[in-house]
């Protein structure tokens, strides 16, 4: 299998849509409108000649600088649909260790090279976009800084490459019997490196922690010079560095390294299925349990209209049917909302988590369904995003927009972004299927991830791009209107950087920018993202 150059994954996987589904979409939606895509070989005579001499370490054919041009948000996505070419780098590096990292950061700072960081290049926030410069521009692969570089079993700590992907990462450590436990969807391709320099989540996050609690040290090579963060249990020496990487998006410099906080693998590990009656049960439900604390892994719940479209997905409409006339019975008929229960770590205990779980759920009306969907979510818990490439085919166009809110605030947040991008799609007389899950629950509030499907428009790159455009601009301002934080797990990139400075004010992002300008005096460094250029706040 190989990895599709104009849509998610591996060009051997795929979701189907079934009748069901397809049904659905054009009840609710009207129409799809497929388009024709473009041909990558044609895409490529439109790269214009680079603009960087020859050097060892560089290669500048137009096809590995294509390659490295596009992250995976939906503005990616429709100039590799449409053939809308973006500017591409002028050379591609691929460093097999710090000190080739060192000499292309020394190089670029001589010659005031932009440089762009990439791995796995699953960004859907636009880390990886080409500016519009006078400047060569270098994209950095750190694809070959891979691997397990030591492992320290008394202190449970593991060092690897940045560029290490997670597939590789947990095979590595699982031959050690250990674990992460950092699961984001992006997991097939994403590396330990972005992660860490966009403060990633992973969907068990719940038990093993967020990157910023798993980061426990690294080495960032800088345009000044290298900066060795060691690890430490716990320290009161000063501001704590390990915050200068942790969601510095390449603006500071390259992380080379990562040291990362392991778990032994768990005795047991399960997921079960959980309905609630309505969202206001749900919501309580959830927030009481976490605040509990109890050794879960994972709590993940999902609106009415997210579960309505999910078991549509699942297929099945006989068993499906079958269990929705049960859950009917039992008090969870319309607007029901089903609950993902992970379960992770020693047997007494997670069996002891689960049963305080179900008796604490059951106040609420919860009803129990079992394991088999759970694990059903489990073993397809990577392949969501592959919907979307099914979704484009059939004319269809989705994308996501996430945040976190205190609790006081969550559902009417849910039900604003919701509503904001259904008036959005209102002006040009169409339709959007919104709908939303709660995907990191925590004691003080919770993330909110919306979902959203509509037609494709017609015309091709310009009045996709336009729709899209005004639909983040719309949402990300509803969220600022509710407190809510520009993102909780997909980082700001040049995407959200509009919006950082309503949650850092004028002191922090002015912090932001003398930060840049200390380690990258001559502004090489992964321009317009974090900070816009041309703003108030340029670095």
């Amino acid at each position: 299998a190989m990895r599709r150059w104009n849509g998610w994954g591996d060009d051997a996987t795929s979701m189907e849509l079934n009748p069901g589904a397809r049904a659905m979409l054009r009840e609710r939606l009207g129409p799809g409108n497929p388009g024709q895509d473009a041909d990558r070989r044609q895409l490529l005579r439109q790269i214009p000649r680079t603009r960087m001499a020859r050097h060892r370490l560089i290669r500048t054919d137009a096809d590995t600088r294509f390659s490295m041009a596009f992250g995976e948000s939906y503005g990616d996505w429709i100039r590799k649909r449409f053939g809308h070419v973006p500017p591409v780098p002028d050379g591609v590096a691929f460093p097999k260790n710090r000190d080739e990292v060192r000499t292309l950061l020394d190089l670029a700072h001589q010659n005031h090279w932009v440089v762009i960081p990439i791995a796995g290049g699953t960004s859907v926030a636009g880390h990886l976009d080409c500016p519009v410069s006078e400047r060569s521009v270098l994209s950095l692969n750190l694809g070959r800084l891979s691997g397990l570089l030591g492992i320290d079993p008394e202190a449970q700590l593991a060092t690897f490459g940045a560029g290490t992907p997670g597939p590789a990462l947990e095979a590595a450590l699982r031959e050690h019997g250990y674990t992460l436990g950092h699961f984001p969807q992006s997991f097939e391709y994403s590396t330990v490196g972005g992660w860490v320099v966009t403060r990633s989540s992973g969907q068990q996050s719940l038990r093993y922690g967020r990157i910023e609690q798993l980061f426990a040290g690294g080495h960032l090579e800088t345009p000044v010079g290298p900066l060795r963060i060691p690890t430490f249990p716990a320290s009161s020496a000063g501001p704590d560095l390990r915050e200068l990487v942790l969601g510095s998006e390449g603006r500071f410099g390259v992380l080379t390294e990562a040291t990362v906080r392991v778990t032994p693998l768990p005795e047991h590990e399960s997921f079960h299925a959980i309905f609630l009656p309505d969202w206001d049960a749900a919501e309580e439900a959830v927030r009481t349990l976490v605040q509990r604390k109890l050794p879960l892994s994972m709590m993940r719940l999902s609106n009415g209209i997210e579960t309505e479209t999910n078991l549509t997905l699942a297929g099945h409409a006989t068993l499906i049917g079958a269990m929705e006339k049960y859950l009917g019975i039992r008090g969870c008929g319309e607007g029901k909302c089903m609950l993902m229960l992970g379960v992770s770590g020693d047997t007494r205990g997670a069996r002891f988590a689960l049963k305080e779980a179900r008796e604490h759920l059951a106040k609420f009306g919860a009803v129990y369904i079992g394991t088999a969907m759970g694990s059903k979510w489990a073993a397809n818990r990577f392949k969501g995003p592959y919907l979307r490439n099914t979704l484009w085919e059939q004319g269809y166009s989705a994308d996501t927009i996430e945040t976190a809110v205190d609790w006081p605030q969550v559902k009417p947040l849910m039900r604003a972004m919701e509503q904001t991008a259904r008036d959005v799609f209102a002006t040009w007389g169409e339709q959007v299927h919104a709908f939303t899950h709660l995907s990191h629950v925590y004691p003080q509030g919770s993330s909110v991830y919306s979902q959203y499907v509509w037609p494709t428009a017609p015309g091709g790159f310009e009045p996709n791009f336009e729709r899209w455009h005004r639909l983040k601009a719309a949402v990300a301002r509803t969220i600022a209107d509710h407190g809510g934080t520009a993102s909780h797990q997909h980082g700001i990139g040049r995407d959200h950087a509009m919006h950082l400075d309503v949650e850092k004010g004028p002191l922090g992002m002015a912090t932001l920018a003398s930060l840049c300008r200390h380690f990258d005096p001559n502004r090489i460094m992964n321009p317009g993202k974090l900070l816009q250029d041309g703003g108030p706040w340029a670095a």
